[in-house]
C-alpha cells in the first residue's frame, strides 16, 4: 500500500483509485486527434482552402460586426490565459491535496502544463506564423516569419487546464459533466480569440487538437507522476514523524488488575486473559472466565487406561491390585472376634 493511501485511511478518506487509464477507446482518440493535428498543419503549410477561410474570417472582422459584446469577451478570454487559470485551478487542487493527504492532483496539473508548454511552445517557435493583425501578404499562410500564434496557446491552455479537473474526477458522472463544461469553455475561448482578431481559425483548430493530445497522453506519464509522488510523500512523512513522533501511534492497551497475571496459556495453546476475579460456581470449580464472560474450565490431566482403577460389577472402585491383598475374615456378631479368636 502506498504512503498516501495509509494516510488517507488514518484520516478517514478513501484512497483515490478512480484514475483514468489508457483504454483502447482513449488510444483510438489519441491517434485520431494526432491525425487531425497533422492534417491541419499540412493544410496551412500547403496554403489550401483552410488558409483562404482564415483570410475570409479576418476580412469579416467579427469584432466590428458585434461590438456590444466586445467588453465582455475581453474578460472572458482570460479563462484561457495561462497565469490566472493555473493559479485558480492550483488553488482548488491544493485543497484537494490537503483533504486527500496526497500530492497527486497538483502533480498531474504540473505535468500537464509542462507537457503543454513543451509541445505547443515548440510548435509555435518552429513554425513562426504571424497573426491576423501582423499579416504581410493577402492570401499567404504567414509561416516562418518570426510569429508565435500557431497553434493558439489560449485555446490549448483552456483545454488542458480545465480538462485536468475532469481527468481527476473520482466518478464517471463527474468526469462526464466536467468534460462537457471544459469543452464548452475551451470552445468559447477559441472563438473569442477569432472574434478579437488575435488568431486565425486554423490556429484555434490546432490549439484544440494540441490540448486534447496532452490530456489523452496523461495516462502514459502516470507512472512517472506516481514515482515522484511516492518520493515526495516519503520525504514529507519522514519530516512529519521527526516533528511529531507520536502522531502515528495507536492507543496504549489497558493495564491488567493488580495481583493478576495479564494472561494465561492453557495446555491446548489457548490464551485466556484474567480481566475479572472469578467468583461463584466457577471459582469453586477452578474455572476462570474468558473476556467474553463464558467460564473457561482448565483441562483435566490425562490418565492412561493402565492407571485407571478397576470397576466392580456394583460400580464401586477398588484400589489397584486389590486381589493380591490378604483378606480379613469377618468378625463374629456375638463375640466380636474373628474365627481364630
Amino acid at each position: 500500500m502506498r504512503t498516501d493511501d495509509k494516510l488517507d485511511q488514518r484520516e478517514g478518506h478513501p484512497p483515490d483509485r478512480a484514475r483514468p487509464r489508457m483504454t483502447p477507446t482513449r488510444l483510438w482518440l489519441f491517434w485520431g486527434t494526432l491525425a487531425v493535428y497533422l492534417v491541419i498543419v499540412a493544410g496551412v503549410l500547403a496554403s489550401t482552402w483552410l488558409v483562404t477561410f482564415d483570410w475570409q474570417v479576418m476580412f469579416f472582422r467579427p469584432y466590428k460586426q458585434w461590438p456590444s459584446i466586445h467588453a465582455f469577451l475581453d474578460y472572458f478570454v482570460v479563462l484561457g490565459q495561462r497565469g490566472p487559470t493555473a493559479v485558480a485551478v492550483a488553488a482548488w487542487l491544493g485543497w484537494r491535496c490537503w483533504r486527500q493527504r496526497n500530492l497527486h492532483p497538483l502533480l498531474v496539473l504540473g505535468a500537464s502544463l509542462l507537457l503543454l508548454n513543451m509541445t505547443v511552445g515548440a510548435a509555435k517557435l518552429g513554425m513562426g506564423r504571424l497573426g491576423p493583425h501582423y499579416a504581410t501578404a493577402v492570401g499567404s499562410n504567414e509561416m516562418w516569419l518570426g510569429g508565435d500564434i500557431f497553434p493558439s496557446g489560449h485555446t490549448a491552455n483552456a483545454v488542458v487546464t480545465w480538462g485536468v479537473l475532469a481527468y481527476l474526477a473520482t466518478t464517471s458522472l463527474r468526469r462526464r459533466t466536467l468534460s462537457v463544461i471544459a469543452a464548452l469553455g475551451a470552445l468559447g475561448v477559441g472563438m473569442t480569440t477569432v472574434y478579437l482578431g488575435t488568431h486565425w481559425v486554423s490556429d484555434v483548430l490546432l490549439g484544440w487538437a494540441a490540448g486534447l493530445l496532452v490530456l489523452l497522453a496523461l495516462p502514459w506519464i502516470e507512472p512517472g507522476i506516481i514515482w515522484v509522488e511516492d518520493r515526495l510523500m516519503g520525504i514529507i512523512l519522514r519530516l512529519w514523524l521527526r516533528l511529531r513522533p507520536d502522531s502515528l501511534r495507536g492507543p496504549l492497551p489497558a493495564a491488567a488488575p493488580a495481583g493478576l497475571s495479564p494472561q494465561r496459556v492453557t495446555p491446548e495453546g489457548e490464551v485466556v486473559r484474567h480481566d475479572t476475579v472469578p467468583t461463584g460456581p466457577t471459582a469453586r470449580s477452578g474455572a476462570t472466565r474468558a473476556p467474553d464472560g463464558r467460564p473457561h474450565h482448565p483441562a483435566r490431566p490425562h490418565i492412561s487406561r493402565a492407571e485407571r482403577a478397576p470397576v466392580t460389577p456394583a460400580g464401586s472402585r477398588r484400589p489397584p491390585h486389590a486381589d493380591r491383598l490378604p483378606r480379613t475374615p469377618p468378625l463374629s456378631p456375638v463375640t466380636g472376634r474373628g474365627p481364630g479368636g
